[in-house]
């Protein structure tokens, strides 16, 4: 490798974030508002049983209002800004995004899209 190479591959994981002690391993937060009727319909049609099902086990759902922003050691590759949106999050950070909420069907198939790539090995 070039000197050169070694200096940008350096100054990349440098500029990597720091992330706060606690970030979860692996989770999918849930961004709502207080009175979102979207986050109410989720509320009913998939958050009862979300954390029996596969994907739930593989990325439990944290629940985030809105207005209070991301959790600390989380890195968004955007800011969230409708509710709900749903952010799945690996060792602080951002690697997939649902934003808002129209069926359970159509929840399922995006979520199902973004678990699938997860590494098998991990919970």
């Amino acid at each position: 490798m070039r000197f050169s190479a070694r200096l940008v591959l350096a100054a990349g994981l440098l500029a990597m974030p720091v992330l706060a002690p606690g970030a979860a391993a692996r989770e999918l937060l849930m961004f709502e508002r207080k009175g979102c009727t979207y986050c109410l319909k989720f509320d009913r049609d998939v958050a009862p049983i979300y954390e029996k099902t596969e994907e739930g086990r593989r990325a439990p759902l944290k629940r985030v209002d809105l207005s209070r922003g991301a959790p600390g050691g989380v890195v968004l590759a955007s800011p969230v800004r409708f509710a709900p949106t749903f952010v799945l999050v690996d060792e602080g950070r951002e690697v997939g995004r649902i934003t808002g909420y129209a069926s359970d069907e159509a929840f399922w198939g995006l979520l199902g899209a973004m678990t699938d790539g997860m590494a098998g090995g991990r919970p």
